[in-house]
């Protein structure tokens, strides 16, 4: 039926028009900013994700930032412990000189004087061994705690921690029966929820460090251990323990609370991920590695004070060294993470790119169908207008 009230046929082609028109502009808006969802209108659940990981990206980038900080003031550490070394081996090399017996009075106060400017430059180096304010290396200095992870965790188990007890030396032999601390064949005995796991039994020779292994070998890995020998304190963890106060316990023969046996367990909770690193003494006769490098006079005076004199020079250069493979290794530490968090950006940061992203080549392929489509759908509609004039024909 023809009508001029009427146009069907024209309705149908306007909207197929509107619709081409529509996903053009879409194309359009995607070749623009090159991505397939640049608003929540596009689609919501994506661009909050994606929105949710563009937040974690600064954070991850901010974590790196404190990372590399941190790497920083240990290479300053690092390098201020060379320096020392290198004066500590010219100090020992002065007092061997000083332990020749035929030297005069004013031979030997030469050396003294030169022993006595390469102790000072020593407190010179560690005191100024600063990066960003920071000294890792001067008396008084202060623990540096790094953030390793964007990442804070939830409840991560239960523990018992012994009773401290200081002094405890690395190696359960020396608390075996005779002194009343622990007896061969006394047992630690290790449960979740009332059910034994796990006994270790202590022999007679047995290390620290063969406790540990044979807390976790014993209870198939579900409580490891750990012992911080500065304070003689044994930690044990359940990380399956997540529901009671209780559910880790630790009994035994003869209640051994330095061992942790009796010791109530409790949360092991979550919050940021940090490694600390550790401050080190390295001015002369502090605490730290240099504390047998004496600051006082006349340490040259005779061959018998020099050779004593380097001898704790000698203790002073191993200690050092020690502390600096310490140091090196939490370098190293910080290099892996630092790497991986680096990592982890580009990873995050190409998953948003997989969500967010348009295909370039794609849309281009659908521009130019859309154009052409465009095109057509204007001229159905401009014929579909024209279909009404039909009806003049019939009143000539």
């Amino acid at each position: 039926m023809l009508s001029v009230n009427t146009n069907y046929g024209a309705s149908i082609a306007l909207q197929a028009l509107n619709s081409t028109n529509k996903e053009l502009n879409q194309v359009q808006s995607r070749i623009n900013t090159g991505l397939k969802v640049s608003s929540a209108r596009d689609n919501g659940a994506v661009f909050a994700i994606a929105e949710g990981q563009r937040a974690r990206l600064t954070s991850i980038a901010s974590v790196s930032d404190g990372i590399n900080r941190a790497s920083s003031a240990i290479d300053v550490a690092l390098a201020a412990g060379q320096s020392i070394g290198k004066i500590l081996q010219d100090m020992k090399t002065k007092a061997v000189s000083a332990q020749a017996e035929d030297l005069t009075t004013e031979q030997r106060a030469a050396i003294q004087a030169d022993f006595d400017a390469y102790r000072a430059q020593i407190d010179q180096i560690a005191n100024s061994a600063q990066f960003n304010g920071l000294n890792l290396v001067a008396s008084g200095g202060s623990n540096l705690a790094v953030l390793m992870s964007d990442i804070s965790q939830g409840t991560t188990g239960r523990q018992v921690q012994s009773t401290v007890t200081a002094g405890l030396a690395p190696g359960l032999s020396a608390y075996l029966a005779g002194n009343g601390s622990v007896a061969a064949a006394d047992t630690s005995i290790f449960s979740l929820n009332g059910t034994a796991i796990g006994t270790v039994t202590i022999t007679g020779t047995m290390t620290v460090q063969g406790y540990l292994d044979a807390v976790s070998t014993q209870t198939g890995g579900r409580v490891t251990a750990s012992y911080n020998q500065t304070t003689g304190q044994f930690t044990y963890r359940a990380p399956e323990a997540v529901i009671t106060t209780n559910e880790l316990t630790v009994t035994g023969s003869g209640t051994r609370v330095w061992l942790g046996q009796g010791v109530a367990a409790t949360a092991v909770t979550g919050g940021s991920v940090t490694t600390s690193i550790t401050n080190r003494d390295f001015t002369v006769g502090g605490a730290g590695a240099l504390a047998t490098v004496s600051a006082a006079a006349s340490l040259l005076a005779s061959a018998g004070s020099a050779a004593t004199t380097a001898g704790n020079i000698d203790t002073a250069i191993t200690a050092l060294n020690s502390q600096m493979a310490t140091m090196g290794s939490q370098a190293k530490a910080l290099d892996v993470q630092g790497d991986f968090m680096t990592k982890l950006q580009d990873v995050v940061e190409q998953g948003i790119s997989n969500l967010v992203d348009a295909d370039l080549a794609k849309e281009s392929a659908r521009l130019q169908s859309l154009q052409i489509k465009q095109q057509l759908g204007a001229q159905a509609l401009s014929i579909a207008n024209q279909a009404p004039s039909l009806v003049l024909s019939f009143f000539r």
